[in-house]
């Protein structure tokens, strides 16, 4: 194995590191969302788009990731 395929195993290894470790913390932010919905009865508006905007995020995030 030559130094360019190590480089580039070593770029794949931390690639799949990182897409990993992105899923991760996207699952974390959408287990939080979905625990804030369940815990406020009557949102208000304001909080439903912020709510709606950050799930959004999360899955263009993770639509973003998922192509690499």
């Amino acid at each position: 194995m030559n130094g360019q395929d190590t480089q580039k195993q070593i770029t794949e290894e931390q690639l799949r590191n990182f897409k990993h470790d992105v899923k991760n913390q996207l699952s974390n932010i959408n287990l939080a969302l979905e625990q804030l919905r369940y815990e406020i009865e009557q949102p208000s508006d304001d909080a439903l788009f912020y709510m709606d905007t950050i799930t959004m995020s999360c899955a263009k995030i993770n639509s973003l990731v998922q192509g690499i």
